[in-house]
């Protein structure tokens, strides 16, 4: 697993910032009926079941991502994270993107836990990894998006520049039907309370329904 770390900066905005990576091998396959009835017929349901619309931002991971951007100098509402924005969409009745089995199965777990999740192709990515403010003037092109404004997001970076947020990522690192080394990141910004717990889901859910395998997982403090 490639070494990353938090920086000081952001630490010392929040003693909470913390990270789950789990690293894995797998064929990407765009065609992951499996998964889609399991979250059409489970998880969505659950979801509604759970929250209203008007009390999502009271979420406890996505109440403590949104004080952290705020912190940051930036709109949550405006740089919702992807959590919010999937859950949004659910409760608001509207279709959900399929993309390939391991940015649904992302997709699946950030619903569920309500962190923000990334996940990256290791092999677009350099050997210096960090999670990062983001610098003034940043920005990257967004995945089905035009360049987005990164400035003081907190970023995912490499030594070639940024390439994801809890917001939106890059299209750089993005997962294709050629990507085979994978880093899934679970971004909390409450601590490392149930970190552990969502890693252990998240590769249950890739061995329930893909070929995933030798995966190693850290949680990043």
């Amino acid at each position: 697993m490639k070494a990353i770390f938090i920086d000081e900066a952001l630490k010392q905005i929040s003693n909470e910032v913390s990270l789950g990576c789990l690293n894995y091998t797998i064929t990407v396959e765009k065609d992951s009926q499996k998964i889609w009835d399991h979250i059409n017929s489970k998880t969505i349901p659950a979801i509604i079941d759970e929250i209203t619309p008007d009390k999502l931002i009271y979420e406890k991971h996505i109440k403590d991502s949104r004080e952290f951007y705020k912190k940051l100098g930036k709109d949550p509402s405006r740089y919702r994270i992807s959590s919010e924005a999937l859950l949004k969409r659910i409760l608001q009745k509207k279709d959900l993107y399929t993309i390939n089995n391991v940015v649904d199965i992302n997709n699946l777990i950030s619903m569920t836990s309500r962190y923000s999740v990334g996940s990256y192709d290791v092999s677009k990515l350099g050997e210096k990894l960090e999670f990062r403010k983001g610098n003034e003037g940043e920005s990257y092109k967004g995945i089905g998006k035009e360049m987005i404004n990164i400035s003081y997001l907190p970023v995912f970076a490499d030594e070639f520049g940024a390439y994801g947020s809890p917001t939106s990522d890059s299209e750089r690192a993005m997962i294709t039907l050629r990507s085979s080394e994978i880093m899934t990141v679970i971004i909390s910004f409450s601590g490392t309370t149930d970190l552990e717990h969502w890693l252990l889901q998240a590769k249950k859910c890739f061995e329930t329904f893909t070929n995933a395998h030798d995966f190693e997982s850290k949680i990043i403090v």
